[in-house]
């Protein structure tokens, strides 16, 4: 903007009008006074200041101009058509004009004059802004420099403190410093620990690293100087960024050597103690198959002497000693121990059966409980028994294996009824979402949950861990027939298919049995017989 200076209007509307039809913005005083107002307030790029005024006149606001530090540099165009003696020349120039102009005043000559002075005032004002910007950018360089230089700083006592070797690297690859610990594996700051040979590729693993711009990790032997000794070190190098790019590298070496030598110790002591497992494992399955065979001869070899037994005493009892009722009674119980010994030897005989591995196929629960009632037909009759079996689920499992576990139920709550009840067995089903006895129930779970309950004796939940286990009784002998084995098949059997049972009860108010069984076996194994 261009500040014109008369007090004569007609003056500064001709100028004005000139300046404007050549594109200048213009800013008009018609005193002295009122233009210094305006360069308190206002920064121009050019001054054309009439030297004749009442009050100030040019050369005065002159001098004023050039007390104001903003305003001291603008160029000023003296104009006067009085003094036009050399000595007011010399005075315009002394009091900081660029130039004198005498009127009149030929346009073309002050247009060119304003056009030179406009310009290298605008030139001057951005110089002195570039000035500026660069000695903006010198003080934050400089301050970003003192700050970067307090953080490295910061970060070589941060080094130097790690029981790690530490080391940085520059963007050009060059280590830059290492903290003492790196001497104790290199006698130069410049040189890398010598690494084991078989470790070679590692540092050119990360040479690929450094030019990717990425984190860079591995296990590697370098050697100690003192004792030229390989030790096992994680050597772990990171980039430090900033706007995105790599400032520097940070590295460290990490001693892993006693961890690696437990860990190589405690692995061969692994591999050792499994192939001694393996070993174990093979002598307990040949014993395993040998006692198998020896409980299926043993069993064999029992039951001959015992059949005779049992023939012998049923043709005494018949036969020779009817008539003396005292033999007659021993041999009734020898008859009756002897029946008591052959279900015993039969249940044995199936107990050592479930070690042999069995192949699942999809059995169906509502055929296996009708075979089993229809084998139970006449006892349920006899005992006026009620049995509830709704539409039970198929899954994965083995026949007869399954029949042995719902018949060994069904049979007990059939003989440990109350005298005075009629037995009622319900069995339910349902699918469950976890192999859990509280699991909810859940439509597309992969388990099945069976409640078989009945209204009979029922036991005393404390003795719970007894039921399942072989040749436990919880009840007389002489009152309730059987051999204490039954319920320890049914749990072996229950997980071999890989799920799980329990029993909830109360004295005189029956007992449920609880089984959850998976609808289709993950594993399935080979079913051989012996």
């Amino acid at each position: 903007m261009i500040l014109i200076v008369d007090d004569r209007p007609e003056n500064i509307f001709s100028l004005k009008t000139l300046l404007e039809l050549n594109g200048f913005r213009i800013d008009t005083a018609e005193s002295g006074e009122e233009a210094l107002k305006k360069v308190l307030n206002q920064s121009y790029s050019l001054i054309i200041l009439d030297v004749q005024m009442p009050g100030m006149d040019g050369f005065e606001v002159a001098d004023a101009i050039l007390g104001f530090s903003k305003a001291k540099d603008t160029p000023i165009i003296f104009l006067s058509a009085a003094n036009t003696e050399k000595r007011f020349i010399t005075q315009g120039y002394t009091s900081g004009g660029m130039d004198y102009v005498t009127k009149p005043v030929d346009p073309d000559i002050l247009l060119f004059k304003v056009k030179t002075f406009y310009k290298l005032s605008e030139q001057r004002r951005e110089l002195i802004r570039v000035q500026n910007s660069l000695r903006n950018e010198i003080e934050n360089r400089k301050k970003t420099q003192e700050e970067l230089d307090g953080r490295i700083e910061e970060l070589h006592s941060v080094l130097e403190s790690l029981p790690q070797i530490a080391f940085t690297v520059t963007p050009d690859g060059l280590v830059e410093y290492v903290n003492e610990r790196w001497y104790t594996y290199s006698e130069m700051a410049s040189v890398f620990p010598h690494i084991h040979p078989d470790d070679a590729s590692s540092y050119e693993e990360w040479g690929k690293h450094f030019v990717e711009g990425t984190e860079f990790s591995s296990e590697v032997r370098i050697k100690e100087l003192d004792t030229d000794l390989y030790r096992y070190y994680l050597l772990r190098i990171i980039p430090v960024k900033q706007n995105n790019q790599i400032m520097k590298w940070v590295g460290t070496f990490t001693d892993i050597h006693q961890h690696k030598v437990l860990n190589e110790t405690l692995e061969q002591k692994v591999k050792e103690r499994t192939r001694e497992l393996s070993t174990k494992n093979e002598e307990l399955e040949n014993r395993n198959h040998e006692l198998q065979q020896f409980a299926w001869v043993a069993s064999h070899d029992l039951k001959e002497p015992l059949r005779k037994i049992q023939t012998f005493s049923h043709l005494l009892r018949d036969k020779h000693v009817k008539d003396l009722p005292e033999a007659k009674s021993y041999l009734d119980r020898t008859i009756k121990s002897s029946e008591r010994m052959s279900d015993l030897i039969n249940a044995l005989l199936d107990y050592s059966r479930l070690s042999v591995s069995s192949l699942f196929e999809m059995t169906d629960l509502n055929t296996v409980l009708h075979e089993i009632l229809s084998d139970l037909e006449v006892t349920i009759l006899e005992k006026n028994a009620i049995i509830n079996a709704p539409k039970m689920p198929v899954i994965d499992g083995v026949h007869s294996q399954l029949r042995q576990v719902f018949q060994n139920l069904i049979s007990n709550s059939l003989k440990f009824s109350r005298p005075d009840n009629f037995p009622h067995i319900t069995i339910s089903s349902e699918i469950i979402k976890e192999k859990s006895f509280t699991s909810p129930v859940d439509a597309s779970g992969d388990y099945c949950r069976i409640v078989v309950s009945d209204n009979g004796i029922g036991f005393d939940e404390k003795y719970l861990d007894r039921v399942f286990t072989i040749f436990q009784r919880l009840n007389d002998r002489r009152l309730y027939e059987g051999t204490g084995i039954g319920l320890a098949i049914a749990k072996k059997i229950i997980e071999k298919h890989n799920g799980i049972i329990t029993a909830k009860s109360k004295e005189n108010e029956g007992a449920s049995f609880i089984l959850v069984l998976p609808l289709h076996q993950t594993v399935l194994e080979q079913h051989k017989e012996i």
